[in-house]
């Protein structure tokens, strides 16, 4: 045999290694519909079928809740509920901007939520004119003020026959829940609120967001510095390493989903908001006649919110025995971005609260 005839027969094998197995494995005939006897030549992949992701989007989903509206002594509110109604209720409030389906839907159909909702039943309060396609509120509407919102959560409760709630809230919609605990102790459970002011608006803020609820109101549209600051507010400052597609989609829905004449009227009531006078008091003997939330209180913030300090503050107000603060890492909007953990820090609040042994 020649050095040329050996130098074929090499490239000949190696030309051979490179085919296409002739039979193929059961597992892999199941996974392609054909028969193991084939020919891998002869399988027609037409059971492949190509697969891509919808857009994210924070408009209403199919079957997210059922919708219900109240007529309460301030206005007319659309509550959404998700889940049965025989079991234990917990409440929701959302934070300006936004509503109960872009403020919630994502992380109640997160998978472990789902698992949580089958042992409650969601409540979502919207603050009047802030639901999605809302009509522009009329010059002659006065809104209420957040204590006069926070009145309006106990017509829900009566509407709906609630002995008690979970309250669960983020940035305004917490300062509201706050205000319903303090004014109704024995129809709260337990608190979970995210980015919670308890102290009146300062000079900065009240400057700056007077200003934005006056363009708003005025112009009856989105403004760059509006939508800036909400921007902020929901993410705080943005850097490289945040998603991109998620505040995107925020950005798009505050430009256009939101009714901006309604929201500057939200604006307003926030930034009139007062004091929630709580104490802290660690004097056992003095602590009931101080004002303080009595019910347990979980506090959560996200490392890279622009509320951290906040909340420290709000900590700092709250009885240590049935308070906890929380502060989650890499995120500023915890629900969008980190649901996972979010979902067993409020797991195992409930749990701590005695709903563990009979939902979990």
């Amino acid at each position: 045999m020649t050095y040329n005839n050996v130098i074929y027969k090499i490239r000949l094998n190696r030309d051979r290694s490179k085919r296409m197995p002739t039979s193929i494995s059961m597992e892999e005939a199941a996974l392609l519909g054909c028969n193991p006897s084939e020919s891998m030549d002869e399988v027609e992949l037409k059971n492949i079928q190509l697969s891509f992701p919808s857009p994210r989007t924070l408009t209403r989903g199919p079957g997210l809740a059922t919708e219900d509206r109240i007529e309460t002594k301030f206005g007319t509110i659309l509550i959404g509920i998700q889940g049965d109604r025989s079991k234990p209720a917990i409440l929701t409030y959302h934070d300006i901007g936004l509503n109960y389906v872009s403020n919630f839907q994502a992380f109640f159909n997160f998978v472990d939520m789902r698992l949580l909702l089958q042992n409650f039943c969601v409540y979502h309060v919207n603050a009047p004119g802030q639901e999605e396609g809302a009509a522009t509120l009329s010059d002659a509407y006065i809104f209420p003020t957040m204590d006069q919102l926070a009145e309006q959560i106990l017509e829900v409760v009566s509407h709906y026959g609630l002995k008690r709630i979970v309250g669960f809230g983020v940035g305004a919609g917490a300062n509201i829940l706050c205000r319903f605990a303090l004014s109704y102790p024995d129809k709260v459970d337990a608190l979970c609120v995210l980015n919670c002011l308890s102290t009146q608006t300062g000079w900065i803020e009240w400057g700056y967001q007077k200003l934005n609820a006056r363009t708003l109101r005025s112009k009856g549209a989105m403004t760059q510095g509006v939508l800036d600051y909400l921007m902020w507010h929901h993410f705080g400052n943005m850097n490289e390493e945040r998603n991109h597609d998620l505040t995107h989609v925020y950005r798009q829905y505050f430009e256009s989903q939101v009714n901006p004449t309604n929201l500057g009227m939200f604006i307003d009531s926030y930034i009139r908001r007062t004091d929630l006078d709580i104490t802290r008091e660690l004097d056992p003997m003095r602590k009931k006649d101080v004002r303080t939330i009595q019910m347990s209180v979980l506090n959560v913030t996200g490392a890279l919110s622009p509320h951290v300090d906040d909340t420290v503050t709000f900590n700092g107000r709250l009885d240590p025995v049935n308070s906890t603060w929380m502060k989650i890492q890499d995120c500023g909007m915890v629900l969008e971005e980190q649901p996972a953990k979010l979902s067993e820090a409020f797991r195992l609040f409930l749990q701590g609260q005695g709903y563990g042994m009979r939902v979990f």
